[in-house]
């Protein structure tokens, strides 16, 4: 699975205020953070006033600092090919995102088809939302595909986001992304990749929870096929799980579990199939987050003393 980086992001004061500046000690903080994982993630909203011509900025930062490639987050199609120009490897680059919508669509299509980049498609529209189901999901995905396919992008340049909302929310969407990914994946040939933005699975949860959900939910995906992931690069539990499923490299019974979450889904199979040391109580947590995950037990903030 690629490891992509969210610590970069707009969303947060202290990110923006050091943008804004062009505080370069304190972006390179972040990206020595990030170093661990495959892609870093540029998050920098509509880049518009003081952030405009940011992603020059930031991409001449993060190659100097770092080997890792560049996933240009914003809505900006300017901005994105101010991005673009100047990369290195635009070829590897990922353009961070595009949904079915008109102009957006074809604006951000051609950016990757111009510079042989890769793509994520959300799949989602402004008539129709996030799909509730996998199948609405799916639809779109056809449809982004098909047009891509027209303007030059190859299959392995497309990233599909089903889009997770959080299990706070409408804990039932959590299933029908995981249903999204294996469609996906088992839809395209030549196939097709896809990532989710993890972090959203646990949003609105007490914090201490917050690692447990994206921990389990990122298990249960991986299953599911999914191919990239982008992430909080602080939590190091995450990602040494992610690589141990990778390499099939299990280090303790935890690690074992999550083998079985992970080939649980992966062969369409039943949690209660699951065997697990009912005697452990960090297994007996696990458990009851994919419980809830798989829409099987009813969501609370008290969850795990149940």
């Amino acid at each position: 699975m690629r490891l992509i980086g969210e610590n970069i992001h707009i969303i947060s004061k202290f990110v923006r205020d050091a943008l804004i500046n062009r505080d370069a000690t304190f972006v390179n903080n972040l990206l020595e953070l990030q170093k661990n994982l495959d892609y870093i993630d540029l998050n920098v909203g509509p880049a518009k006033g003081e952030l405009e011509n940011i992603l020059p900025w930031l991409c001449g930062l993060a190659e100097a600092k770092t080997d890792l490639c560049i996933c240009f987050d914003t809505t900006n199609a300017d901005e994105m090919r101010r991005g673009l120009a100047v990369c290195k490897n635009s070829e590897r680059a990922i353009i961070n995102s595009t949904s079915k919508d008109e102009p957006r669509f074809s604006a951000m299509c051609g950016l990757a088809a111009e510079y042989n980049c890769n793509l994520i498609a959300l799949t989602m529209g402004k008539e129709t939302g996030i799909p509730a189901s996998a199948d609405g999901r799916l639809e779109i995905a056809f449809e982004i595909y098909e047009k891509c396919i027209e303007a030059g992008i190859e299959s392995e340049k497309l990233y599909f986001d089903p889009l997770i909302l959080p299990v706070t929310v409408e804990q039932s969407q959590c299933r029908e992304a995981l249903q999204a990914i294996q469609m996906i994946k088992e839809s395209f040939d030549p196939p097709v990749n896809t990532v989710i933005g993890l972090s959203n699975v646990s949003n609105g949860a007490p914090k201490e929870l917050r690692p447990l959900i994206n921990r389990v939910f990122a298990v249960l995906a991986a299953g599911a096929g999914l191919d990239a992931a982008i992430i909080d690069a602080k939590d190091d539990e995450l990602i040494r799980i992610l690589k141990m499923l990778d390499k099939n490299t299990p280090e303790n019974d935890i690690d074992n579990l999550y083998l079985k979450l992970a080939k649980m889904i992966a062969d369409f199979g039943e949690l209660e199939d699951v065997k697990f040391d009912e005697n452990s109580q960090e297994q007996k947590i696990i458990i009851k987050t994919a419980d809830i995950l798989l829409n099987r037990k009813i969501y609370s903030h008290s969850f795990t003393q149940i």
